[in-house]
């Protein structure tokens, strides 16, 4: 069968060998802001993925929303991830950096003091972040951000475009911009969180230039046939709802489409009750876009390869699978049992967790 998830695929200008994801999944690990040689293991015991992207890494401290994410905009930031690009790429495997501003879902105690930002002054509802309080994690309600400037804006796709420049001289193969699940970018899309009256703001167009602006600002630096972005149509995760998603994010995927960039990545909702993404989206997203398309959440290995030969996607992301089983491609491939992750482990902490998960015998 061709497009199995076994057959490798071209992504852009790279040869990847299989259609298997490892999605990006904040692990805090972190401590000191920096990837370090325990995360450089979690991935390269994962480098069979045809392609990794990594956890969600700040693009400055006020771009962090929980505490002990990694960041990319420091010396000592880039030579971590650089243990852990050298690390996969001995293994032979590829991995993308995902780009992140938290915009207003963070808190004071995670940004040096300073009041978060976003595309309008409201505050995230109902959601919270956790804060290293004496080395211990505790979550904290969000707090009301500031309205984002003009020179904000310019300043935020500056850090944008020096955080890809990092990426490079830290050895990614390619950068995932993470404009999903209500963090800074997807403050700007969705119309409940942007409340907006000037270019950036209002009609669909108005709401998608910032989103489209960043993109440049990667393409730019790394070439369109390395940059991916992430999407969230439907999740409403973190207070941002979009009063008619079908038609942003199908509008979305035109502007992405026009840009020529490699990838879209699709987080579909992934909580148990939640009902599937619409398969008119599907094929409407399909249409609109011509390049790689990226899906995830729920998917087991059968429910991937359908999405496959149906055509509404060309890879397909397994994110907690990937956490407690590093051998998942093999896994999936020889049809063996999967482990199951344990959900106290899996942010902060040790090894625990992270790098003790056994391959199959």
């Amino acid at each position: 069968m061709k497009n199995d998830l076994f057959s490798p695929i071209q992504l852009g200008d790279l040869t990847l060998n299989n259609r298997i994801v490892m999605p990006p999944m904040t692990r805090s690990r972190a401590k000191n802001g920096c990837a370090n040689a325990m995360m450089a293991e979690y991935y390269a015991q994962r480098a069979e993925a045809g392609l990794i992207i990594s956890e969600g890494t700040q693009i400055s401290q006020l771009g962090q929303g929980y505490a002990w994410t990694p960041g990319i905009y420091t010396p000592d930031q880039i030579q971590g991830w650089k243990l852990v690009t050298d690390a996969v790429h001995a293994k032979g495997g590829k991995i993308f950096a995902q780009l992140w501003h938290v915009g207003r879902v963070t808190h004071p105690s995670n940004t040096g003091g300073i009041q978060p930002i976003s595309s309008s002054e409201q505050a995230a509802k109902n959601v919270t972040v956790f804060i290293d309080e004496a080395n211990q994690p505790n979550f904290v309600d969000t707090v009301l951000p500031r309205a984002m400037t003009q020179d904000d804006i310019e300043h935020v796709k500056a850090e944008f475009h020096q955080a890809a420049l990092n990426a490079l001289e830290a050895g990614f193969d390619g950068v995932e911009l993470h404009a999903a699940n209500g963090y800074l970018v997807n403050q700007f899309i969705d119309s409940e969180a942007n409340l907006r009256d000037d270019e950036y703001g209002g009609s669909t167009e108005n709401r998608l230039r910032f989103l489209g602006e960043v993109v440049d600002q990667l393409v730019a630096v790394v070439g369109k046939d390395r940059v991916g972005v992430r999407l969230a149509p439907f999740t409403c995760l973190n207070g941002t709802i979009d009063s008619d998603p079908d038609t942003t994010y199908i509008e979305a995927a035109k502007l992405l489409n026009s840009k020529g960039i490699a990838y879209i990545h699709i987080a579909e909702v992934d909580w148990d009750d939640a009902p599937d993404t619409p398969e008119s989206f599907k094929k409407n997203l399909r249409k609109a876009f011509d390049q790689t398309i990226i899906l995830a959440g729920k998917y087991n290995p059968e429910k991937a390869q359908l999405a496959l030969e149906q055509g509404y996607a060309d890879m397909v992301a397994f994110g907690r699978p990937f956490i407690s089983n590093p051998d998942l491609v093999s896994r999936i491939k020889h049809q063996y049992p999967l482990t199951a992750h344990n959900p106290e482990t899996l942010f902060g902490g040790d090894e625990k967790g992270l790098t003790d998960y056994a391959t199959y015998q």
